[in-house]
């Protein structure tokens, strides 16, 4: 086996299929990147039983072969090379990588000890690739990171033909995010549970494609998502589970509005939640014309200050976990931020829109539990 591949061309190939490799894997070879030379090129693929990459690049193959390496070692060799071409060479059970006066000798795994790659599913559509991320990057905040209640860790892909639905909740607030999307067929329906690390790293890694390829499971017996962009590829299992079905928990009617810029809103909110110890909410007052937030209270620090606010509907105090609200406010991508109410005691939504009197955007909501706190 022998190949010449561009220094950056093979650093960042290797990085990002070696981005989900296992850090205590359970066997030494998914510790490894398994690299294929074949006249097209190259294909390197990682697996861990549950998430799948392969990423296939240009190069030039003398001999075409196969090797397994260390995947992190071989990630942070390549992005420490010279700006030159990397020739690789197999000598027995050593891989030989050389570089300007650079020469660096691997050991290579057992290749035949290594696992197959799942195949990816049939394509289910096609989105656009900013678009993907921007509507993931709003609904992961929501996603539960205990590992002793998986499902909530999952991300809810719900397709109905052009309409491509993300959900996330921790039980405490919930998330979901509305986007247009290309279906291969028409009426297509199909729901997918993916872990929210997983489908985070991919929705970000992918960004510089136009468009990504998603593959959905539409009948009985698959437990695999995949997703194809810019010649990479992922797969991952699906969280096993019967999702809640957290759709009815947002309210049907609000009786009291609020909006307000969302900047400012943001900025208020850091700096009343530095006097919030552990655990304790920050408690925002709307009324007419203006939003109190408030933190601390008897002999602790306390912090209090007063931003404008457009406000309809009867006064309402609240009082929320700092660390979610700001989450909200971070992902609504709107210079607005309107926050709908039915009671101060009941959740609330949280919409962006693009002006002070404009409609709210649906396309994002984010329901808050708030926390009760002494009057």
């Amino acid at each position: 086996m022998k190949f010449t591949v561009e220094r950056d061309v093979l650093a960042e190939a290797v990085t990002w299929t070696a981005r989900s490799l296992p850090s205590r894997p359970s066997i030494p070879v998914l510790a490894g990147v398994r690299i294929e030379a074949s006249a097209e090129g190259l294909a390197l693929s990682s697996f861990d039983y549950e998430v799948s990459a392969v990423s296939e690049i240009t190069a030039d193959v003398a001999e075409p072969g196969s090797l397994l390496v260390s995947g992190r070692l071989l990630a942070e060799i390549s992005r420490a090379l010279p700006a030159r071409p990397v020739e690789v060479t197999v000598e027995g059970t050593r891989a030989v990588l050389t570089c300007g006066s650079s020469r660096f000798t691997l050991l290579t795994m057992p290749i035949e000890d290594y696992p197959s790659l799942p195949a990816l599913p049939p394509a289910s559509g096609t989105i656009d690739a900013h678009a993907f991320a921007e509507a993931v990057g709003q609904v992961t905040v929501a996603a539960s990171r205990d590992e002793t209640l998986p499902l909530l860790t999952g991300v809810r892909i719900e397709i109905e033909d052009d309409l491509l639905t993300l959900l996330a909740t921790d039980r405490y607030r919930l998330a979901m995010r509305e986007v247009s999307w290309n279906p291969a067929t028409r009426g297509i329906s199909a729901t997918a549970l993916v872990r929210a690390r997983t489908l985070s790293e991919v929705a970000k890694s992918l960004t510089s494609a136009g468009s990504i390829s998603l593959s959905l499971p539409t009948g009985q017996g698959s437990d695999i998502v995949g997703f194809e962009a810019g010649g990479r590829r992922t797969t991952s299992l699906l969280v096993d589970g019967d999702y809640p079905p957290v759709r009815r928990l947002f309210p049907e009617v609000t009786t009291s509005h609020a909006v307000v810029t969302t900047s400012s809103l943001i900025e208020a909110a850091r700096r009343v939640a530095l006097v919030a110890e552990r655990n304790t909410p920050i408690r925002l007052e709307f009324s007419e014309g203006q939003v109190v937030l408030e933190a601390g209270q008897g002999e602790d620090a306390q912090a209090s200050e007063a931003i404008e606010a457009s406000f309809e509907g009867e006064a309402v105090t609240t009082a929320y976990n700092p660390g979610y609200l700001l989450d909200a406010l971070g992902a609504v991508g709107k210079e607005f931020t309107r926050l709908s109410f039915t009671h101060g005691t009941k959740p609330s939504v949280i919409t962006g829109q693009t002006a002070l009197d404009s409609t709210t955007d649906e396309g994002f909501r984010y329901l808050i539990q708030p926390i009760r706190f002494a009057g």
